[in-house]
C-alpha cells in the first residue's frame, strides 16, 4: 500500500488558496480514482484508491498545515507504510508558477508543512512533489501569499499544474521515484 498526502489548510476560508494545492492534487487523483468515499481517521480524511493498478490511500491532514505531520505519523503508524512508500505533494513558493518537482527526499525548504512531517517522522528521507505557487511578490509577506488566492489568470495555470501533478504521482506510483523525476522534473 501506498500513501498519497496532499498538504493544505481545512476549511471553506482556505478553499482555493495557494497553500491548499496539495489538496487540489489528491482532489484530481480522487476523482481519476472514481471518487472513492472519504472516512475520518488519523487526523484527517483518507480515502482508499486504486490508481494504476497499485492500493493507494489518498490523506488530507485536517490539522491544520504546519501541524501535517501528526496525521502523517498516524497513518504511517496504523497502516505500517515505510516513509519511501509516503509521496507528499504541497506548495512551493520558491517555484514559478506551474512548475513541479520530485525529490526522493531533503530539507523541507522552507515548507512548515513539510518541516512538521520530517521532524515527527525523524527522517529527511521522504519522497515529495513540490507545486510552484511563487515568485512572492516584492513587498508582500510569504504567509500573505501563500494564503491568497490566485489572479484570474494564474487559475488556468494552476489547473494545468494539478493535473500534471496527478501524472506524476501516478507515475511514482507505477514506476518510482526515479522514473517519475526523469519524466517531470
Amino acid at each position: 500500500m501506498k500513501l498519497l498526502v496532499g498538504l493544505g489548510n481545512p476549511g471553506n476560508a482556505y478553499r482555493d488558496t495557494r497553500h491548499n494545492v496539495g489538496f487540489e492534487v489528491l482532489e484530481a487523483l480522487a476523482r481519476r480514482a472514481g471518487s472513492p468515499p472519504r472516512r475520518a481517521r488519523c487526523q484527517g480524511e483518507i480515502a482508499q484508491a486504486s490508481l494504476r493498478g497499485h492500493a493507494t490511500l489518498l490523506l488530507w491532514p485536517l490539522t491544520w498545515m504546519n501541524l501535517s505531520g501528526s496525521a502523517v505519523l498516524a497513518a504511517r503508524d496504523f497502516y505500517k507504510i515505510p516513509e519511501s512508500d509516503m509521496l507528499v505533494c504541497c506548495d512551493d513558493f520558491h517555484l514559478p508558477l506551474d512548475t513541479i518537482r520530485l525529490r526522493p527526499s531533503g530539507s523541507a525548504g522552507g515548507q512548515n508543512g513539510l518541516a512538521d512531517i520530517l521532524s515527527r517522522l525523524g527522517t529527511t528521507a521522504v519522497p515529495r512533489l513540490r507545486l510552484g505557487i511563487g515568485p512572492v511578490p516584492a513587498g508582500w509577506k510569504a504567509a500573505d501569499f501563500v494564503l491568497g488566492r490566485l489572479a484570474k489568470d494564474e487559475q488556468q495555470q494552476m489547473e494545468v499544474m494539478v493535473e500534471r501533478a496527478a501524472d506524476a504521482a501516478e507515475e511514482w506510483l507505477a514506476r518510482g521515484i526515479q522514473a517519475a523525476m526523469n519524466r517531470y522534473n
